[in-house]
């Protein structure tokens, strides 16, 4: 049985698996919210945008800035990349 997480949570089960398996409250109910929604299809291919490791240090700072990712300011761009994928 899954807790209930309120109305902002559309797929219950999805979100609980999701943060098992490590993923933050953000990103979980990102993702479960998005297969709840008939519209989205979230495990299909993202849109038009290089791999991170194609981006500048620079544009990966940038991207970590507006994500609030924290200590963004002394990572490496591996360390970046590794960041804004687990956001």
């Amino acid at each position: 049985m899954t807790a209930d997480h309120g109305p902002s949570i559309k797929d219950e089960e999805t979100y609980e698996a999701l943060r098992e398996q490590g993923a933050s409250k953000q990103k979980a109910a990102r993702i479960a919210n998005a297969q709840a929604n008939d519209d989205q299809d979230p495990s299909a291919k993202g849109g038009k945008q290089p791999p991170y490791e194609d981006w500048t240090k620079d544009a990966l700072y940038a991207r970590a800035r507006e994500l609030d990712v924290q200590g963004r300011s002394d990572m490496t761009k591996d360390a970046l990349i590794k960041a804004l994928r687990n956001t």
